[in-house]
């Protein structure tokens, strides 16, 4: 059955590369094949000993799964130069095939739909090592002032099978995980949710950490960081009750970490504010302090910031009120509700994540400075816009889109706070968003038709414009001989028809334009015109 299938597949992938100028690799990793669909992911038990002298890696996999169809051949993904070593059910070792990083596996007890079974999966090898984390991921092999080992993993994008074998596909998460880490006994391991158990062998060099996830975790999210660390915490009186707040820093930088990681306490309070209840209660949250600037690890927020305030000390808005807060803190950690909570089930859709979380920093400055300050910090980041092709990139072949997901991402999120106009039914928009799809894998389409519902105005042409094109929309306008304003849009979609608020004289007005010239007549002196700086909106005068 393994040649039918995977011969079917291949001739899939190679179509498409031909036609998207995409890999075999690219489609096998992005989209759900027939060998990923028929089974639903359970639990995973990960273990794995981490050798950083030799910077090996060895270790197993458990993987409960239910059966959703019947289907005999199952793909699990790792990605060389990891190999994997043995696969068994029922203690029965299987046979499989490999292409790439895909592993095909032919099992042989009958899956009957509705039965949940096991996997174990065996691996090891040398992993790849990230040359720029955590935009290029693997594993970051540094070591400490004191010359201790300092070690952490990171993986969107690429994938968690860059480290452990999985189900790499983002569209099903796992609903609960165990991560066990072998360490040397002089390092700490830290991963995702509670620390359940620290283990010393006997006689033995290494020591055990035992984490445990209670909460559904998508797989870049899961990561292990391991140190020299030292632990102090909080406990955060938040919407849901009571809040485990813990970080882990190195030793050396505790005092540096008590000073900077206040903030983490504000941020939970802003975004609890604006989106909801911090959507992990169960496992905790957590800041792990890593040789990298920093990733949205799900309750295991990993922090490099090197304890500066704004981007590495930059103020990305360049409006001053970047350097009220840690980038690292805010940011990641507002992907706990755009990443982790709600997760797009297609890279594609990154913007989701990453638009969603440039808007939260705003957020958080309105929460603590004032609208002002927030809009300030928001349209100063326009000048970060490359406008260089689609935020929505292709899909079913792990592509992501623009850049422009960050900063043209959070100003579409701006601007349609301007057009539903009622700050509180915003909020109450963006808390919903938290509830509904609540540990929810999502498409763009899902959050686009749910943003236009509940704010009861169609916003389809909005989001094709800002998502779908490069183009950003012109009002173009000209005075008439009897003073009255003429104007229209351009650069835009077929049908896009955004209302806009224009000043002249510094009084507001609300308009409507479309593709089609309309006039008005408006008071005032039509030459002192300008557009909201609200609306990502660009205009010019018709000659």
């Amino acid at each position: 059955m393994i040649k039918k299938s995977v011969g079917v597949l291949v001739a899939l992938s190679f179509t498409i590369a031909a036609q998207a100028q995409f890999t075999q690799q690219d489609t096998l990793r992005g989209s759900i094949t027939p060998e990923r669909a028929w089974w639903d992911l359970n639990y995973y038990d990960l273990n794995v000993k981490v050798q950083p002298d030799k910077k090996f890696i060895s270790g197993y996999n458990i993987i409960r799964y239910k059966v959703l169809e019947a289907h005999q051949v199952m793909q699990i993904d790792l990605q060389e130069p990891l190999k994997i070593t043995g696969i068994s059910q029922n203690d029965e070792q299987l046979d499989y095939s490999r292409i790439g990083s895909a592993y095909f596996i032919n099992l042989r007890k009958k899956q009957v739909p509705g039965t949940y079974n096991e996997l174990y999966v065996q691996y090891s090898g040398n992993p790849k090592e990230a040359v720029r984390a955590p935009w290029d991921g693997g594993f970051s092999w540094s070591k400490d002032d004191n010359n201790k080992h300092f070690v952490a993993t990171s993986c969107q994008g690429l994938g968690a099978s860059v480290w452990w074998p999985n189900k790499d596909h983002m569209y099903d998460e796992v609903d609960s995980m165990r991560i066990a880490i072998d360490v040397p006994k002089d390092l700490v391991a830290v991963a995702n949710g509670r620390l359940r158990e620290e283990y010393a062998y006997d006689n033995s060099d290494y020591k055990l950490y035992e984490w445990f996830v209670s909460n559904p975790i998508n797989n870049y999210g899961v990561n292990v960081n391991i140190g020299d660390y030292v632990h102090f915490g909080e406990k955060y009186e938040g919407e849901k009750g009571s809040l485990d707040m813990d970080y882990w820093v190195l030793r050396d930088d505790l005092e540096k970490a008590k000073v900077q990681f206040k903030q983490a306490s504000k941020m939970m309070e802003a975004f609890e504010h604006w989106f909801g209840p911090y959507p992990f209660y169960e496992d905790s949250f957590k800041l792990v302090q890593v040789p990298y600037l920093g990733m949205e690890h799900q309750s295991s927020i990993t922090y490099g910031n090197q304890w500066k305030q704004g981007y590495l000390g930059r103020d990305l808005s360049n409006t001053g009120w970047g350097l009220k807060f840690d980038f690292i803190i805010i940011h990641e950690a507002g992907h706990e509700w755009f990443a982790n909570n709600i997760t797009y089930k297609d890279i594609a859709d990154m913007w989701v994540h990453e638009g969603f979380t440039s808007y939260s920093e705003n957020l958080y400055l309105d929460y603590h400075f004032g609208k002002k300050a927030a809009e300030d910090y928001v349209i100063g980041l326009r000048a970060n816009i490359l406008n260089d092709k689609p935020i929505i990139g292709a899909y079913n072949v792990n592509q992501r889109g623009s850049n422009d997901m960050y900063y043209k991402g959070s100003n579409l999120l701006h601007t349609i706070r301007q057009l539903v106009n009622d700050d509180e039914k915003w909020r109450q928009v963006l808390r919903g968003l938290n509830t509904d799809f609540y540990h929810q894998t999502v498409t763009s389409e899902q959050i686009e038709d749910y943003l236009s519902e509940k704010s009861g105005l169609d916003l389809s042409k909005t989001f094709d414009q800002y998502l779908r094109t490069a183009d950003i929309p012109v009002l173009e306008y000209k005075i008439e001989a009897d003073g009255k304003l003429s104007y229209r849009y351009t650069n835009v979609v077929d049908g896009f028809a955004m209302p806009l608020r224009i000043f002249v004289n510094e009084k507001a007005y609300d308009i409507h334009p479309s593709s089609v010239w309309k006039t008005e007549k408006l008071d005032g002196n039509l030459n002192t015109l300008k557009i909201d700086r609200n609306f990502y909106v660009k205009q010019k005068r018709a000659s």
